[in-house]
């Protein structure tokens, strides 16, 4: 892909990222957020977070079906990093807004309120890999236990979706087209390696035992 358009296509993407984002903070300063601001907030970072992870993990499936497509992988990153800063956001959302920043509450709250817990297992999973999105820190660790280390991806949307599902009432089922698609993205890794390898073994000579 030439330069000029890939640069285009980035921009395209950080606005794009950026939307949700600018629709919380122009939201707020106008008071136009519904009767319970602090919930719509929280609801909509939650969202795009869970949203740019499951983009994130859809860019190697696509690559891998449809090679004219391989330029997506310089997606990859920028993708990752902005479903990282939008967990930052809806954790510090949590932290500011409904803990005022008290540090026991949220103690409490961890320990006896299991989609905090498992919300908070999602942001420190990404921690490691936001922290290590550079190409110092590719080099740093090496190509084998930098990508071992980024598949903490896949624990991490885990994480996510189950604290999506234990926020939500009983019989609310808003989470599942979420659900259905990151499982069928995470079972795609392990059959396209069973097929690849099936692929790469030595055909069987008709009639060798």
């Amino acid at each position: 892909m030439k330069r000029p358009i890939l640069i285009a296509l980035k921009t395209l993407t950080w606005i794009a990222c950026l939307i949700p984002f600018a629709r919380v903070v122009f939201g707020a300063a106008t008071n136009s957020l519904g009767p319970d601001p602090t919930s719509t907030m929280a609801l909509t970072t939650g969202y795009t977070t869970l949203m740019l992870l499951t983009i994130t993990l859809a860019v190697t499936p696509v690559r891998r079906l449809s090679p004219r497509l391989a330029w997506l992988v310089k997606f990859r990153r920028l993708l990752g990093l902005f479903a990282f800063f939008y967990a930052t956001v809806h954790l510090l959302i949590y932290v500011a807004l409904y803990s005022g920043f008290n540090v026991q509450a949220m103690l409490d709250d961890i320990a006896k309120r299991r989609f905090i817990t498992m919300g908070v297992a999602a942001w420190l999973l990404l921690l490691p890999l936001a922290l290590t999105s550079t190409n110092w820190a590719i080099r740093k660790l090496g190509g084998k236990r930098w990508n071992l280390l980024h598949k903490l991806i896949y624990l991490a949307v885990i994480c996510g979706i189950v604290h999506y599902w234990w926020q939500v009432k009983s019989g609310v089922l808003t989470p599942t087209r979420f659900t259905i698609v990151i499982a069928v993205l995470l079972l795609a890794r392990p059959a396209w390696t069973l097929w690849s390898k099936r692929k790469r073994s030595p055909k069987t000579v008709r009639g060798q035992v």
